[in-house]
């Protein structure tokens, strides 16, 4: 009788494994290209927002400024890692370094300090939370993967609030000239 319960088991588990690799590839083979690059280009953003966060932690003349920094950091790579989660799941590979266009922004902005750094990395953020706050409504709109779709909606009010708090201190920093 226990020999029959542990075959029985034993068989179960092996029909219910056997099917999880058809399941996975199927999953993977209906993520569209569309969602796929869509996360490849928010990791990319992401990961610029985060190093030139941490640049104005460091170079940033305004205490505003600075603050803006550290929540670029906090928050891009909180979603950043939300992100990666998702990608790894669904298989999507992710580069280690960001684009070669979005490090060129960065090296950029290393040639400032002072004051005009604080206004170059503000308006920066400002033209840059401004197209992914367009390409985040976009892909809310076109995203078929529900899990994509979720951290979309969840991320979407962040980018929000960044881009009125950069357009908000842009308006400071160049009232205080």
């Amino acid at each position: 009788m226990k020999k029959n319960f542990y075959f029985m088991l034993l068989t179960t588990f092996f029909y219910i494994g056997s099917f999880a690799p058809t399941v996975f590839a199927k999953d993977l083979s209906s993520l569209s290209s569309k969602d796929k690059d869509f996360v490849i280009e928010a990791i990319n953003g992401g990961m610029m927002e985060v190093e030139m966060g941490g640049m104005a932690q460091n170079k940033a003349q305004n205490l505003e400024v600075k603050n803006f920094g550290t929540r670029m950091v906090m928050d891009h790579g909180q979603a950043n890692k939300d992100l990666k989660t998702i990608a790894q799941q669904k298989g999507i590979s992710l580069p280690s370094e960001m684009w070669t266009e979005l490090k060129a922004k960065v090296n950029e902005l290393t040639k400032f300090s002072g004051d005009d750094f604080d206004k170059k990395y503000m308006n920066e953020m400002v033209a840059d939370h401004t197209m992914d706050v367009e390409k985040f409504k976009k892909a809310l709109k076109e995203t078929q993967d529900p899990d994509i779709r979720n951290w979309i909606i969840k991320t979407l009010p962040i980018i929000e609030n960044h881009l009125q708090e950069a357009k908000d201190l842009v308006l400071k920093i160049n009232a205080q000239r």
